[in-house]
């Protein structure tokens, strides 16, 4: 099989495409034909050497995927071979074949869906759903402010919160991509780059500020959101894709009651909070199947441009996902 490799760290340049023998499903693992992998930033972070999981070089980046069920362990049952999965592993899939554990790292690919639309959905919907379901619990006539929203955990964030009955304000750099998340179901999208979104969030809101902050971005974003949130708010810190961590003042934080959580879907699920892991397996599936959180994808590349994958996604080209594809 063919799989893009990192033999060392760095920029994407580093990226390059190796023969390597297709594995074999042991004991409780399934081999996963690929029809397309997704690319995420912790992909680019973990080439990089920046990520806080740090694979044993060389290997093949790569969270999640999907594709067609090629083989399993004599004791899978649950699976036949042919099916139609969403997958995901770390790392491993940016290859032409990948194995896994066989359970908690699969879902039935939901009719109607292509392989590139399954495989940018798994991190994104569990990222989305632990933030507002797990984390902040969410409220039916809530205001929900989404930062970053056009990327994918953004984007999935904006539909689950429309599902949860919240009212969802969407910021962005960019009119055109901003465009994109309206119509995924943003009540109200801001520009924050010819705009000040405090201001917009408080004219919104009359004055009241949003119940729950979502965001990805960090840094002045994340700073700033203190200012656009209601008493007692719920501010989820998912990620730092402005490049670093914020700083927060605690004399706001108290005035205002906040409540500032961090938010670690996949270690909570795999380490601290297993049990939270059954959401996964049971809801997710299910929202999928009514279409909620469906990625929307706006790149595609074949293996060989991998490189141009990760570099569409660090130029903030990305709408939704960028995904790399197998050609099944």
């Amino acid at each position: 099989m063919r799989a893009v490799v990192c033999d060392r760290l760095g920029d994407p340049s580093v990226l390059k495409i190796e023969e390597r023998p297709i594995p074999e499903a042991g004991p409780g693992e399934i081999v996963v034909k690929v029809g397309a992998a997704s690319v995420n930033f912790p992909d680019v972070l973990t080439v990089s050497g920046e990520y806080q999981h740090k694979p044993e070089l060389p290997f093949v980046p790569g969270m999640e995927g999907a594709g067609l069920v090629h083989a399993m362990g004599a004791d899978v049952t649950k699976w036949a071979l042919g099916d139609r999965v969403i997958f995901g592993v770390r790392p491993g899939a940016f290859a032409e074949y990948a194995k896994l554990k066989a359970t908690g790292n699969l879902m039935r690919l939901p009719d109607g869906w292509s392989f590139a639309e399954g495989s940018g959905f798994r991190v994104a919907a569990q990222t989305a759903y632990h933030s507002l379901v797990h984390r902040a619990a969410l409220r039916k006539g809530e205001t929900l402010l989404v930062h970053g929203a056009s990327g994918g955990v953004g984007l999935a964030a904006v539909q689950l919160g429309r599902h949860l009955g919240a009212r969802v304000i969407a910021t962005g750099s960019d009119d055109a991509r901003l465009a994109v998340v309206r119509a995924s179901g943003a009540d109200e999208v801001v520009n924050y780059r010819t705009g000040d979104f405090v201001a917009a969030v408080k004219a919104l809101t009359d004055g009241k500020g949003c119940d729950v902050i979502y965001d990805p971005v960090g840094g002045e974003i994340l700073e700033k959101s203190v200012r656009a949130a209601a008493y007692g708010a719920r501010l989820l810190v998912v990620g730092f894709t402005s490049g670093g961590p914020s700083k927060l003042m605690s004399n706001h934080i108290l005035i205002k009651g906040l409540t500032v959580l961090g938010v670690r879907a996949g270690e909570t699920i795999l380490r601290l909070s297993p049990e939270l892991g059954r959401d996964y397996v049971e809801e997710l599936p299910r929202l999928a199947a009514l279409g909620v959180m469906r990625p929307n994808i706006s790149h595609r590349f074949p293996m060989e441009r991998a490189a141009d994958a990760f570099r569409a996604l660090l130029d903030r080209k990305v709408v939704g996902k960028a995904v790399i594809e197998m050609g099944i």
